[in-house]
C-alpha cells in the first residue's frame, strides 16, 4: 500500500496562532457570516410566503441557506485572500466545517420530508448526522486519506469486475441518497396529487404509490451504474429472486399486485365502511400490502389486500352512504299498538342524525312477531353518518322511546310463566273412598 502522506488542518491552525494572517482570517469570517444574514435577511418575505405549493422546498432553503450561502461567500473570500495573505489555514478549516453542516441539515430534513415523522426516524437523523460529522473530523485531522487508501487495499475480484471496500461504501451511500432522493420525489408528487379534489381519492393513492414504485425501481437502476457497477452482474441474483417471488414470496407479491387492483378499480375506498373476515369498521388507509380497517370501538385490524380481492366483502357504502339501523322494541299484548307506533316515531323524528328528507328512507315501524311474552316491533331508521358510529344513535333512540313510553303508560313486558297447581293423586283416591 502506497504511503499517504499525513496531513491535519488542526495542526496547521495551531502553528499559525500567533500569525496576524489569522486575524485576518478572522475577520473574513466574520464579514462572510455577516453577507449571509443580509441575504437569508432578503429571502424572509419569500420564504414566509403563505402559500404551500412549494412548502417544503422552502423549509429546505431556510434549514441549509445560512451554512450554505455562507460556504459559497467564503469560497470567493477565500480566493481572494490567497493573493495577500500568506497561508489561509483557517479559512480552509471554515470550508469543510460549513459544507458538513449544510450536509447534515439537508440529510435531516430530507429524512423528515420523504418519511412519514415516526420514533425511528429520530435514530436515522442522528446516524446521518455523526456518519456526516464523522467524515468531517477524519477530513481535518488528516485520517481520510489513509482510511480511503486502506479500503481500496481491501478488495476482491470477481470476473472482469474489481469491488472494493472503498467502492461498496459508497455504493451504499450513493443508493441511500438515490432513496431518499426518490421517495423525496414521491412525497412532492403524492402532495400535489392530493391537491387535485377533482380527482377521485383512490385514483390519486394509486398513482402516488406507483410514482413511489417507480421512482425508487429507478433511483436503485441509476445509482449502481453511476458506480461502475454493471447491471448485467445481478442478472442471476434476478433469476433466483424470481423464484423465490414465484415460491416463497407469493403471497407477499399478490398483497402488492391486489393493492394497485383494489386502488384502480376502486371497489373499496379510503372512508367506505365494510365488513371483511367478520370485521366490520372503516377503511382508514391502503396501503401496497395491506388495508388498515378502523372499528366503531377503535380498535384497527390489518387486512391483506388479498382476502378484498378473494373473499366476499359487503360494502355498506359502496353506491350510497345510507345505512340502515333496526331497533326491536317488545311491548304488552294489552297495549294500543296505534299509540306505540306513534310514540317510536316521535323519538325517530327526533334525532338529528335520522334521515327525514328522503321519502325512500323515513323512518318505519314494522311488526316483527307475536312473542311468548309480548308483541315485538321494530323501528328502522336510515342514516348517512354511519362512520359517526350506530351504538350510540341505537342508545339515544332507546332512551327517547323508553321517556315516552313511561309517560304514556306503554308497558315493556317481562318473562311470565303460568303455573297450573294439579292436587295430589293420594288426596283425589281418598276422597273418592269416603263417599258412600
Amino acid at each position: 500500500m502506497p504511503s499517504v502522506p499525513f496531513d491535519n488542518l488542526i495542526t496547521r491552525l495551531i502553528d499559525d496562532s500567533r500569525d496576524v494572517d489569522l486575524l485576518w482570517q478572522m475577520g473574513v469570517l466574520a464579514l462572510c457570516a455577516l453577507a449571509a444574514w443580509g441575504v437569508m435577511r432578503a429571502l424572509k418575505p419569500y420564504l414566509t410566503d403563505p402559500d404551500t405549493s412549494w412548502s417544503a422546498g422552502r423549509e429546505g432553503v431556510r434549514r441549509v441557506g445560512f451554512p450554505l450561502v455562507m460556504w459559497l461567500v467564503l469560497l470567493v473570500a477565500r480566493a481572494i485572500a490567497d493573493i495577500w495573505l500568506d497561508n489561509t489555514h483557517l479559512l480552509n478549516l471554515a470550508v469543510p466545517l460549513l459544507l458538513s453542516l449544510a450536509g447534515v441539515r439537508l440529510v435531516i430534513h430530507s429524512l423528515r420530508y420523504a418519511f412519514e415523522p415516526r420514533e425511528s426516524l429520530k435514530m436515522w437523523e442522528r446516524t446521518a448526522g455523526w456518519l456526516i460529522w464523522g467524515a468531517f473530523a477524519l477530513h481535518i485531522t488528516g485520517l481520510l486519506p489513509r482510511i480511503h487508501a486502506g479500503m481500496e487495499a481491501l478488495s476482491f475480484q470477481s470476473g472482469s469486475h474489481r469491488f472494493s471496500l472503498w467502492l461498496l461504501v459508497q455504493a451504499a451511500v450513493v443508493i441511500v441518497a438515490a432513496v431518499v432522493i426518490a421517495l423525496a420525489l414521491a412525497r412532492l408528487v403524492e402532495n400535489r396529487l392530493m391537491g387535485f379534489n377533482e380527482m377521485n381519492l383512490s385514483l390519486r393513492m394509486a398513482l402516488s404509490k406507483a410514482t413511489r414504485t417507480v421512482l425508487l425501481i429507478l433511483a436503485v437502476l441509476v445509482a449502481l451504474p453511476a458506480m461502475g457497477i454493471d447491471l448485467t452482474v445481478l442478472s442471476v441474483f434476478g433469476g433466483a429472486l424470481g423464484v423465490g417471488i414465484g415460491i416463497g414470496l407469493q403471497k407477499v407479491a399478490s398483497n402488492y399486485i391486489s393493492g394497485f387492483i383494489i386502488l384502480l378499480d376502486r371497489s373499496v375506498r379510503i372512508g367506505d365502511l365494510v365488513t371483511v373476515d367478520n370485521k366490520y369498521g372503516e377503511v382508514s388507509q391502503i396501503n401496497t400490502r395491506y388495508t388498515l380497517l378502523k372499528a366503531l370501538d377503535g380498535t384497527e385490524s390489518i387486512v391483506p389486500n388479498e382476502m378484498l380481492i378473494t373473499q366476499t366483502v359487503i360494502n355498506h357504502s359502496l353506491s350510497q352512504p345510507n345505512v340502515r339501523v333496526a331497533i326491536p322494541v317488545q311491548v304488552d299484548y294489552e297495549t294500543d299498538l296505534e299509540q306505540a307506533q306513534t310514540l317510536m316515531l316521535e323519538a325517530a323524528h327526533s334525532q338529528e342524525r335520522v334521515i327525514l328528507d328522503d321519502p325512500e328512507n323515513l323512518p318505519k315501524i314494522f311488526l316483527r312477531e307475536f312473542g311468548d311474552n309480548g308483541i315485538l316491533l321494530e323501528l328502522a331508521v336510515w342514516i348517512r353518518d354511519a362512520g359517526e358510529g350506530q351504538n350510540n344513535l341505537r342508545s339515544d333512540i332507546n332512551w327517547a322511546i323508553w321517556r315516552r313510553f313511561k309517560a304514556a303508560g306503554v308497558r315493556i313486558p317481562f318473562p311470565q310463566r303460568v303455573v297450573h297447581l294439579v292436587e295430589p293423586v293420594a288426596e283425589q283416591v281418598g276422597e273418592a273412598t269416603d263417599k258412600p
